[in-house]
């Protein structure tokens, strides 16, 4: 329940806080602090820089750079209704490029996405013209693009993923406000408690702390009990707009906000599964272990454990024998898991 509620808070404060910062200028110094507050507390990943660098480049970079330059000019509370789309287009983009299949529950959430966002952007009170739309919705694909990226860095962990993320993001934000933005100086002479507060938050507490709390439930709860608590997020976010921010909520937005929440509960959720009879197991194949203890092996060379990659060699497991549910593989990762502890 925290990390929804420390994200939502986060994208008002972010809002808050370009009231005195430029938005790239505000990103920029937000994932300094990051920086250089985990970078002390994980090793460099070796042979993983290069590809850590196109990731903070897609996914940090360019794309708070659009979301947070379309937030500057629209309310939080609409903002973060459109950036719900991360899931569909992350959906869409891993049918067409990691060859995902998608059912009819998720094709129907996709189009009830889309289309309460096509609601709330004909709010009259989106009133600076369709940019600001088009830039947050555009963050949010680059967003989905970005996590394609992350799979090619899975072997390193969260934690130290986030670290070096904001080293490289940083610089390269300060330069995109450099070539976009002006002011910076006069801004942060000039910032008062507010702006500097933002900084804080988005820095320490919702990158750092909010990312940690989220890698750690992840690695402790499977992700199907995990994902529907991401859709307290707009929820949290609005109510802070309209409390923090002096936010208006017309029928319209909540219209909109309740066809998209919709349409992501039907690609996030799934009927629950039965769980296995007792005793019921099957013969792991050598691929699936391979898979596995690869996942295992580089966790421990990298000085992180690679939850995912693990979770997603369980599930090609289970992919092959659909009858025998979870306890398997559980079992069998967390035995890695506590090894993995033993070792380091």
């Amino acid at each position: 329940m925290s990390v929804p509620v420390i994200w939502g808070l986060g994208f008002t404060l972010a809002k808050a806080g370009m009231e005195q910062f430029p938005p790239i200028l505000l990103t920029a110094l937000r994932f300094s602090l990051t920086a250089s507050v985990l970078v002390w507390f994980v090793r460099p990943p070796r042979g993983m820089m290069w590809r850590i660098f196109w990731v903070a480049l897609v996914g940090g970079t360019i794309q708070y750079s659009l979301t947070f330059t379309g937030l500057n000019s629209m309310d939080a509370s609409t903002a973060i209704i459109i950036v719900q789309l991360e899931v569909p287009f992350a959906l869409m983009l891993s049918v067409m490029f990691l060859k995902d299949r998608i059912d009819w529950r998720q094709a129907i959430g996709v189009a009830m996405a889309f289309g309460g966002v096509v609601l709330v952007a004909g709010e009259p009170r989106v009133d600076t013209g369709y940019l600001p739309v088009v830039l947050v919705v555009a963050g949010t694909l680059t967003w989905a693009i970005g996590q394609i990226l992350v799979k090619t860095v899975r072997q390193v962990g969260g934690f130290a993923l986030i670290a070096w993320v904001a080293v490289f993001s940083a610089p390269q934000l300060f330069i995109a406000s450099f070539l976009f933005e002006d002011g910076q100086v006069e801004a942060v002479v000039n910032a008062g408690w507010v702006g500097w507060g933002a900084v804080i938050y988005l820095g320490l507490v919702m990158t750092a702390v909010g990312y940690a709390a989220w890698y750690h439930v992840l690695g402790k709860y499977p992700v199907t009990k995990v994902m529907p608590f991401l859709m307290l997020l707009p929820v949290t976010s609005i109510a802070c707009g309209v409390v923090l921010l002096d936010e208006t909520l017309t029928l319209t937005t909540m219209a909109g906000a309740a066809v998209v929440i919709a349409g992501v509960a039907f690609i996030t959720l799934r009927p629950a599964e039965p769980e296995d009879e007792p005793g019921a197991s099957h013969p792991i194949t050598l691929d699936d272990a391979k898979a596995i203890a690869e996942a295992y092996s580089s966790s421990l060379r990298t000085g992180g454990l690679d939850l995912v990659a693990m979770e997603d060699a369980a599930a090609a497991y289970l992919g092959r024998y659909p009858e025998t549910g979870k306890t398997d593989a559980r079992i069998f990762v967390a035995d890695l898991i506590v090894r993995a502890g033993k070792d380091r």
